[in-house]
């Protein structure tokens, strides 16, 4: 990150969007992530955008200091209306300047704001991507956000932990657009379809 507050607010929205498009008949199809179907992604998207909400209020517990993979998330029958909520309570949450400062935890991981911040983008930009892909959406990032996302997966890549996060880099063309290489340096093909 650079020390520079970015606004989750463009990068919600999307996501918020892309989620209300979903018909549910394609709840159960598949998505990039390999053992997730659209239901299980977007109850996915809904714990995290949870946790670093509680995790910029420094509101440590329960959803802060769960693993991701503890268990498969799902949705119940009330997600439509509260994952936009959650997802606007994200957004206001990181607009607070001491979000970004001092220590945090998310996903069981004590972290620093900043750090918390990049990788709240990150996951709400690649699993905006999953879930597009997944329900034949057009999918455009904020490109502030896909920036930041672009650096994080970058200075990630040669982290001896990625592979308890990510997936082997897929090699993508240097010239090919920012969110290709986003999605590539996370450990997806860009060309993936259900």
């Amino acid at each position: 990150m650079t020390g520079t507050i970015i606004d989750f607010e463009p990068q919600t929205r999307i996501i918020a969007g892309l989620a209300d498009a979903v018909t549910d008949e394609r709840l159960a199809g598949p998505t990039p992530c390999p053992d997730l179907a659209v239901h299980n992604l977007l109850g996915h998207l809904l714990g995290l955008a949870a946790a670093f909400r509680d995790a910029a209020r420094k509101d440590l517990g329960a959803t802060t200091d769960t693993p991701p993979t503890d268990s498969v998330p799902d949705i119940g029958p009330g997600w439509r209306e509260e994952l936009p909520k959650v997802l606007d309570e994200l957004a206001e949450a990181w607009r607070d300047p001491a979000a970004w400062t001092g220590m945090t935890r998310a996903g069981g991981v004590d972290l620093p704001g900043e750090v918390a911040a990049a990788v709240a983008i990150d996951e709400l930009v690649v699993h905006g991507w999953d879930l597009a892909r997944a329900t034949g959406q057009t999918y455009e990032p904020d490109p502030a956000a896909l920036r930041v996302t672009y650096d994080f997966l970058l200075a990630a890549v040669d982290d001896p932990s990625r592979g308890e996060i990510f997936g082997p880099v897929v090699p993508v063309p240097q010239d090919a657009p920012l969110l290709d290489r986003a999605i590539g340096l996370s450990g997806r093909d860009p060309g993936w379809t259900p």
